[in-house]
């Protein structure tokens, strides 16, 4: 676009870390206990009213960006009390992979990916072909079925 993000009046609206590790405060056997929290594959989703999540989050729950692939749709969830009690606030950041890198490369190929997205009105610009097979649609599970089944367990919630 040739212009900054200001010129363009873009606007951080949220950030959130994943695969991280974070020293808390969560209930365990009835007593509170500090304890360092290691979310790989997850991301932080404390309920409503936590005391560590903005205030502008305090009666809907932390939000939780859910990102599709670049074949998919994305999810926004919020974080619930029977996350907090059962995963220690935790919830997926994404599908994970159903493939592995070196599988995606080996199995995929660079043309047909390029062509099932054009086919869904998807285009690309990406610094390496080997990234296309890797973040092809086809090389994570469905990101569908996954928040659904973090829905119905009630450790996030879909909005």
């Amino acid at each position: 676009f040739k212009k900054n993000p200001d010129e363009l009046d873009m606007h951080l609206v949220y950030d959130v870390s994943h695969n991280i590790a974070k020293i808390e405060e969560h209930l365990v056997d009835g007593e509170m206990k500090q304890l360092l929290v290691h979310r790989k594959g997850s991301t932080r989703a404390f309920p409503p009213h936590h005391p560590l999540i903005p205030v502008d989050y305090q009666f809907t729950g932390q939000p939780v960006l859910i990102g599709g692939t670049m074949g998919t749709c994305s999810y926004v969830l919020t974080g619930t009390k029977k996350g907090m009690e059962e995963t220690f606030g935790s919830t997926c950041h994404g599908a994970g992979r159903a493939r592995s890198r070196a599988n995606a490369r080996n199995k995929l190929e660079y043309q047909e990916v390029l062509n099932n997205l054009k086919a869904k009105g998807i285009s690309i610009r990406v610094a390496s072909p080997k990234l296309v097979m890797e973040e092809a649609p086809e090389s994570y599970k469905d990101v569908t079925q996954v928040v659904d089944t973090c829905h119905a367990a009630g450790i996030s919630k879909k909005c």
